[in-house]
């Protein structure tokens, strides 16, 4: 499903009914079906609508000051309904907020028809997805446990675009399960006895990261002693998952837009182009809206790649999945390890709810495995958990520092101060999504300095 349905009503809303006229006829001048609101309650109107017989597919939000409840509204009662904020003025904030709360873009007037266009084409092929039959299904998504409304709505998302070859692009901090949510897209669509190929662009130096996409052939540099397929060729028929686009350099991002534009890649070395047939689902841990605003994120490849957008919360905003989370990691740790356990005691479920998980679900996988392994009895207890867990933590972007850890008197003097500026290092990189250059900055030494600290400390690969 390649074509947006312009036959789909958008409804249009305006706290000037002027405006929500003069924006209808632009849009039925496209050729849309578009209807003007009476209010600027959504919730009404659609319900308004639908005793008529009539649905809509999109709603247009436009002239209040603050959008987040009605897109929220939308996005949790409506099934199928898909936001669009329309803004007189606004900010790179008020963006990530609306578009999070599940909006699917954020415009500022003024705003020429053909962006426009684009923007309800956008959101009329996600209300499609959503609508389509079946979506209602359960799907296996693995560790991805979850009550919370936002988590549902990405599951019900993430079933609906399975069959269709749709990129989809998903942002959430680091943890947060987007890679498994990418694999069950994969897994659950026509592609599933293809390949799935997962790269992380952050973890790839740039200079080597275009042979790893595109592939290169023999000579094409130092060490290049056969032709080597890249990961779009090794994907072909299957999908390809590319991790932290956000790091990808403005170099790569020119030739990522015209292979999603023309399907073809040109290996290194190479002016002959090679056709892929690759479904390309895209991940971020940074707002890309603020990084195109800044000029680091090319814009022109943000909206190819924003067809279908999951974002994925935050642990820490999922407090009420913590506890199955865990004991979903338990079960699955307890059987892999061969371990008889049966449950958490209260102590432990009480620390597990109070930690702020910033590693999120990943992290939390790691502190059950650990208890898992180390358990006395057969429930796991308190003193099973990492003993900071649980404990308030400073507010400070550097984290918290433990002023109580006993000493060890065996300890030189050096080894004793690097216990406390490991852990500073460690909170600072996890504070800024493992970013060397903001970390740097945030502790004011230069990235030298930081990149020789955390290979002595053991932190030049991401931990948990």
């Amino acid at each position: 499903m390649n074509n947006a349905d312009k036959s789909l009503l958008t409804l249009v809303l305006d706290s000037d009914p002027a405006v929500a006229k003069s924006t209808c006829a632009r849009l039925q001048a496209e050729g849309y079906q578009a209807v003007p609101g009476d209010s600027m309650n959504p919730i009404s109107e659609i319900q308004t609508l639908k005793s008529s017989g009539l649905t809509p597919a999109v709603v247009l939000l436009g002239g209040i000051a603050e959008y987040g409840q009605q897109v929220q509204d939308i996005a949790q009662r409506c099934n199928g309904v898909v936001p669009i904020v329309l803004a007189s003025f606004g900010t790179v904030e008020d963006a990530v907020s609306v578009m999070r709360r599940g909006a699917s873009d954020y415009l500022v007037r003024p705003v020429t028809t053909s962006h426009l266009c684009e923007a309800i084409d956008q959101a009329l092929i996600r209300s499609q997805l959503l609508a389509r039959p079946g979506t209602d299904n359960d799907g296996d998504y693995g560790a991805m446990v979850g009550s919370d409304p936002r988590m549902h709505h990405v599951f019900e998302v993430a079933r609906s675009v399975a069959a269709a070859p749709t990129t989809v692009l998903m942002n959430g901090e680091s943890g947060t399960g987007k890679s498994m949510i990418a694999r069950a897209i994969h897994e659950q669509s026509p592609r599933c006895d293809a390949p799935f190929v997962e790269i992380s662009c952050g973890s790839i130096p740039e200079t080597l990261l275009e042979s790893e996409l595109f592939g290169h052939v023999k000579g094409a540099f130092t060490g290049a002693h056969a032709d080597k397929p890249g990961k779009f060729q090794a994907a072909c028929g299957g999908t390809i998952f590319l991790d932290e686009i956000n790091s990808a350099p403005p170099s790569m991002q020119l030739k990522l837009l015209r292979v999603l534009q023309e399907r073809v890649v040109e290996p290194v070395g190479s002016n002959t182009p090679v056709e892929v047939d690759a479904r390309v689902i895209l991940a971020t841990n940074q707002p890309l809206e603020q990084l195109v605003a800044e000029g680091l994120f090319r814009q022109d490849l943000y909206y190819r790649i924003k067809v279908i957008d999951i974002s994925l919360p935050s642990l820490r905003d999922r407090v009420e999945d913590v506890i199955p989370l865990a004991e979903h990691f338990l079960a699955q740790k307890a059987e892999l390890l061969d371990r008889r356990l049966i449950g958490i005691d209260e102590e432990a479920a009480s620390r597990l709810r109070d930690h702020d998980w910033p590693g999120n679900v990943r992290e939390l996988e790691n502190v059950m495995e650990r208890a898992v392994v180390l358990a006395k009895g057969v429930v796991i207890g308190g003193a099973d958990l990492p003993s900071d867990l649980g404990f308030p933590r400073a507010t400070s972007p550097i984290g918290s520092i433990n002023k109580e850890q006993p000493f060890d008197p065996e300890m030189t003097l050096r080894e004793a101060l690097e216990v406390p500026e490991r852990r500073i290092i460690l909170g600072a990189l996890n504070a800024n999504n493992w970013n060397r250059q903001e970390t740097a900055m945030s502790l004011d030494i230069n990235r030298t300095t930081l990149y020789k600290k955390m290979k002595r400390y053991g932190l030049d690969r991401r931990v948990a």
